[in-house]
């Protein structure tokens, strides 16, 4: 042989190849089966309604007997979005038990209790300023004569604080007080 042959080989599962069905075991099976866990669900479900509500629809005849054994018949292999009607009822239900919030670590997300803002604050007043100004001056007139008083220079009158108000300020004036090198 020049070349090998190449082997494969596949493997199935039994859920794969036979679905979950009630009523087959190896070659025996239910009359008319087997029959899905719906159809199980459904034909209970609908023999107890028929019975208890016998004196409602005996007098229809047959048809609601047909109408039950074709709703066994119909759910057969149904799919809600691609599961069965169990899984998908369940899921809705599911659903519909979750919190709004959603879940955090398994618990119920929950937004945390309202409680007051306890805090406060103090506002302390302000030192004077006080006001420098600076002396008025005469100039002589175009006539030698003296000529009314000028206004004090607004850059003057600024009002300083009386001590440095941050800690950069007081630094600067202990530097300015000290004749600290520039």
């Amino acid at each position: 042989m020049s070349a090998a042959v190449a082997r494969s080989g596949r493997f199935y599962t039994a859920a794969r190849r036979h679905p979950w069905v009630l009523g087959k075991v190896a070659d025996w099976k239910i009359p008319l089966g087997p029959y899905t866990p719906a159809q199980i669900a459904v034909a209970l479900g609908g023999g107890f309604a028929l019975f208890k509500s016998i004196a409602l629809w005996s007098w229809m005849g047959p048809v609601p007997v047909v109408a039950w054994v074709l709703a066994i018949w119909a759910v057969r292999r149904p799919k809600v979005r691609g599961r069965t009607p169990l899984q998908a009822a369940l899921g809705w239900m599911l659903l519909a038990w979750q919190p709004a919030g959603g879940r955090l670590g398994g618990r119920a997300a929950r937004d945390r209790a309202a409680r007051p803002f306890l805090g406060g604050f103090t506002v302390e007043g302000a030192p004077a300023p006080t006001r420098v100004r600076s002396p008025s001056r005469t100039t002589p007139g175009a006539a030698g004569r003296p000529a009314s008083p000028r206004r004090t220079v607004a850059a003057a009158s600024v009002c300083l604080p009386v001590g440095p108000a941050s800690q950069v300020q007081q630094l600067l004036a202990l530097a300015g007080q000290s004749g600290g090198a520039r």
